[in-house]
């Protein structure tokens, strides 16, 4: 019995050690391994709701057997506030795996509603929590859809001053599993007023199931300023000229939606007028308060094409291009001048007096060198009031994939190959037939400030550069093409940088028909505009292969973790299993002793 009183200390020393070890690993591991009901999810759509322990790493994958894909929706998320994106977070991967790759990640830092869709029908994602002892709550759901399948009213693009849409259907019952996104975007310089007149979906404190989402700017990225649902009329604006709208339903309970309108507001100060001009169009703001003083309504202002109508808000906008709308052109020695005139129409001819003030507001846009000048006259009884701005042209340069300069290389930085043909295009934005480019100096640098060193590819419009050839002048097009070449030193990037000069068609003796000039003596009097372009940086391959990352990130498959608690079960019943066998075997001998010591040998009898 004393071996027995001795021995139980240290068994109930195992027991809560294994206890111990066991509750640890349920805590560790058990919640997000048997929320979903295991590491492969195949369901066609699944809504679930993840009580989050700490110390959290689990991984799942989203497949099924179908030419379809998943979209997975994280309309809630409570994660540690106090954590960082990289302690704990929730990752999305575009495969079977995590080593696919990342569709992006999920923390307590986000400002938007996380959503995420594979390139096929496998997806998955992975969850890490930090030691921090808190509540954690994650509610999401997924589903597979058809690419190629569209619901009719869901989602757009609304580009003018003022609209209205609705959800699919309304105001019948919204569609089931609809993900609906519109992207309202209005000129500069104005702000986007949204009003929700009626929404009616499924009623959830935290709007889990069907929603509307709200981002302040041109993407669901953008920062979120409303997530509502139930029966509500909410009201929001922007900060921007950009909104961007998101609806998303589940599988059950649908109901009418939304019907929603917009309008917009000029947020810059106008007490008078404002003219802006670009290469393409000219814009006029004329405010509200101003009209007032003609006793006339906004709506008679007119062009001199009395067809190009203006935008109404809280103020009157005219935008119109250079070549529209009754625009005159006069071309001087070193300008060309675009004038339209904004007046109202004339009174009926049986009048012959009028007591009222006449507005006539005359417009020009003056282009000269390398800036625009703006000049706004406007005449009010013989009193002239002038405005000047100041602008530039509208210009871009980029990569092509080959000399027909039809797909456009999006990469940055962009890799090549040492003397792979490169094909660069300068592009004029402009609505003017007339003008054309001219590539006067293209040159290339290891920095994007163009210090030394640099290298001429193009000069006073000669090719200095035995690879490269100019093509000749094509509309708003200045093209060339050269072979990729890298500067000594170790000095992985080029820049290039492009001088252009803009001219007129029909001036026969401007700069831009002159080509190649290779004396130093240069006929600056024949050209009109100059500006700058800039691109890059371009690097060889080799570089981006000594850049890569050869590591590998360490895995913990799901499918693996549903053994550790199981050993260690079977670890916890060897051991007590063990700890019966030393009881029952102390017993025994205990009673085999005492029965030892209570016998007596008795002397035989004689017989």
């Amino acid at each position: 019995m004393e071996l027995v009183r001795r021995l139980m200390p240290l068994t109930l020393l195992i027991l809560s050690c294994l206890v111990e070890l066991t509750l640890a690993e349920a805590e560790g591991n058990s919640s997000c391994r048997f929320s979903l009901g295991g590491a492969n999810m195949t369901e066609t759509h699944k809504a679930m709701i993840l009580q989050l322990n700490p110390n959290e790493n689990c991984t799942w994958t989203i497949e099924k057997p179908e030419n379809k894909k998943i979209r997975i929706i994280f309309s809630s998320v409570q994660l540690d506030p106090d954590g960082n994106c990289e302690s704990e977070s929730i990752k999305v991967f575009d495969g079977t795996s995590s080593n696919g790759p990342l569709l992006g990640q999920v923390c307590s830092k986000n400002n938007y509603v996380p959503v995420f869709e594979s390139s096929s029908n496998t997806l998955t994602f992975q969850i890490v929590t930090d030691s921090a002892r808190i509540q954690r709550t994650v509610f999401l759901f997924y589903y597979f859809f058809s690419p190629n399948t569209s619901i009719p009213n869901c989602g757009g693009y609304l580009d003018t001053l003022e609209g209205s849409f609705t959800s699919p259907n309304y105001p019948k019952p919204h569609p089931e599993l609809a993900y609906c996104v519109w992207h309202i975007q209005v000129e500069k310089g104005y702000k986007i007023k949204l009003n929700f007149k009626d929404i009616l979906l499924e009623i959830d404190k935290q709007c889990k199931f069907d929603f509307i989402a709200v981002y302040d700017g041109p993407s669901t990225n953008s920062g979120l300023i409303g997530q509502v649902c139930g029966h509500v009329t909410p009201t929001y604006e922007s900060s921007s000229n950009s909104l961007t709208v998101v609806l998303s339903t589940d599988y059950a309970n649908s109901y009418r939606g939304f019907s929603a309108s917009y309008t917009s507001i000029y947020t810059e100060n106008i007490n008078t007028t404002s003219l802006t001009c670009s290469s393409d169009k000219m814009r006029v703001i004329i405010s509200k308060l101003f009209l007032e003083n003609f006793h006339s309504n906004e709506n008679n202002l007119q062009l001199n094409d009395p067809t190009c109508r203006p935008k109404l808000s809280n103020v009157v906008e005219f935008s119109f291009p250079l070549n529209g709308c009754g625009t005159t052109k006069k071309v001087e020695d070193e300008s060309v001048t675009y004038t339209n005139i904004i007046t109202f129409p004339a009174s009926s001819t049986s009048e012959v007096i009028t007591r009222q003030k006449h507005l006539q507001i005359i417009v020009k846009c003056e282009m000269e060198h390398n800036s625009t000048v703006e000049i706004m006259y406007i005449t009010e009884d013989d009193v002239i009031q002038n405005q000047v701005a100041v602008g530039k042209y509208n210009i871009s340069m980029a990569l092509f994939e080959s000399n027909s300069f039809e797909k456009t290389i999006l990469e940055s930085p962009y890799y090549v190959d040492l003397n792979q043909t490169l094909f660069v295009q300068v592009s004029l934005h402009t609505s003017d037939p007339n003008l054309m480019v001219f590539l006067d100096t293209c040159r290339a640098s290891p920095t994007s400030d163009f210090a030394s060193p640099t290298y001429d590819i193009i000069k006073s419009g000669c090719s200095r550069d035995e690879t490269c050839k100019v093509y000749p002048l094509f509309e708003h097009y200045g093209r060339f093409q050269f072979n990729a070449f890298k500067f000594l030193r170790s000095m992985s990037s080029v820049y290039l940088q492009c001088k252009v000069l803009i001219c007129d068609s029909s001036d026969h003796q401007s700069r831009c028909n002159q080509g190649c000039i290779s004396r130093s003596k240069r006929d600056i009097s024949s050209y009109k505009w100059k500006t700058d372009s800039i691109i890059g940086p371009i690097r060889l391959k080799r570089d981006q292969r000594a850049s890569g990352n050869s590591g590998f990130q360490h895995e913990t498959h799901a499918e693996e973790t549903p053994n550790q608690p199981f050993n260690s079960l079977h670890l916890f019943s060897f051991m007590v299993l063990a700890l019966n066998v030393v009881i029952v075997a102390t017993m025994t001998v205990r009673h085999f002793v005492n029965q030892r010591a209570d016998y007596k040998y008795q002397k035989l009898q004689n017989y």
